[in-house]
């Protein structure tokens, strides 16, 4: 069954999308991730143009976290004074990136520049949790050492002393972290640039930010990055339908319907599972994405030239 996409402009499976839809809220659900590192992706695959995958991908984003964020705010676990700082810096990083991602796409080049970014971050961090996992394995099997009784923050004092010295600190109650408010700004800033680059929610970089960089309790890490991707999300999906007309409401009203079903089994089976396996099995899939993405950036096009016809 054939359904018409008015933005993207090409006819698609709605069955086929549903599937996708399915399939991406259901790794999210196992995974804990929002889904657009898959979404956008596989959307690119079955021939909607990357400029409306990116920007239709961060309503499921918003979907999926307002969902978790009401779960966390229930159990007191987002600080709401750190979240505001990070939205202000990812509302100003996710207009400059819409305004980048506008300017690319008048320049013809908006789709190599989502490949490439695709490929060189789905390729570092499907590689990162691969070697993860490998030496998770390699101690539950033969126990060996790799050093995990050390503190991972140690591996960021050098950055944490130059923070140190920032001005205008602030204290966080929630978090109990003494820091210049700088910090959550750019932080966020750099975010918000890739959400309305790659139509990705952010947090396979925010959670670890805030857990090594701002220091943040681990319980209150997830709530505080979905209060804050609520609002950068919503700035980069309002601000490329009115600059770019690239958010296809259809398509997105059926991902958001089927991955929201799909969210709901996989939050269910993560508990069945092994931790470590399904981490393994998410960075391998991650990478045969990025060698996709890379193979079309090499691959010869189906169609040399077209013709349209001017309005």
């Amino acid at each position: 069954m054939q359904i018409y996409l008015p933005i993207a402009e090409i006819p698609v499976n709605i069955f086929l999308v549903l599937a996708l839809g399915l399939i991406t809220g259901f790794l999210a659900g196992m995974f804990g991730i929002g889904g657009g590192f898959l979404a956008t992706p596989f959307l690119i695959f079955i021939g909607v143009p990357s400029a409306v995958s990116v920007s239709t991908s961060t309503n499921q984003i918003i979907s999926a976290s307002v969902s978790g964020l009401l779960a966390h705010f229930k159990k007191g676990n987002v600080d709401i004074k750190m979240g505001l700082f990070l939205v202000l810096g990812g509302i100003i990083g996710s207009s400059i990136g819409v305004s980048i991602f506008k300017i690319l796409q008048n320049a013809g080049q908006i789709d190599l520049v989502i490949a490439l970014t695709y490929v060189l971050f789905l390729g570092a961090i499907s590689l990162t949790m691969l070697s993860d996992s490998f030496k998770n394995f390699i101690d539950k099997k033969f126990g060996m050492d790799w050093q995990h009784h050390h503190d991972d923050r140690v591996k960021f004092q050098w950055l944490l002393r130059k923070i140190d010295k920032l001005p205008l600190k602030t204290y966080f109650n929630k978090s109990e972290v003494y820091i210049s408010i700088f910090v959550p700004i750019i932080i966020s800033f750099g975010i918000g640039i890739l959400v309305s680059l790659m139509g990705i929610g952010g947090g396979f970089l925010m959670i670890p930010a805030m857990i090594y960089i701002l220091q943040m309790p681990s319980h209150l890490v997830v709530g505080t990055s979905l209060f804050q991707i609520i609002f950068i999300a919503s700035n980069a999906t309002f601000l490329q339908a009115i600059t770019g007309n690239n958010v296809d409401i259809v398509l997105g009203a059926l991902m958001i319907f089927s991955s929201a079903i799909g969210a709901q089994f996989g939050s269910r089976i993560a508990y069945k599972v092994d931790a470590n396996a399904t981490r393994a099995f998410l960075a391998v899939l991650l990478l045969l994405i990025c060698f996709k993405m890379m193979f079309q950036l090499f691959a010869e096009p189906s169609n040399i030239y077209s013709l349209e016809i001017l309005k």
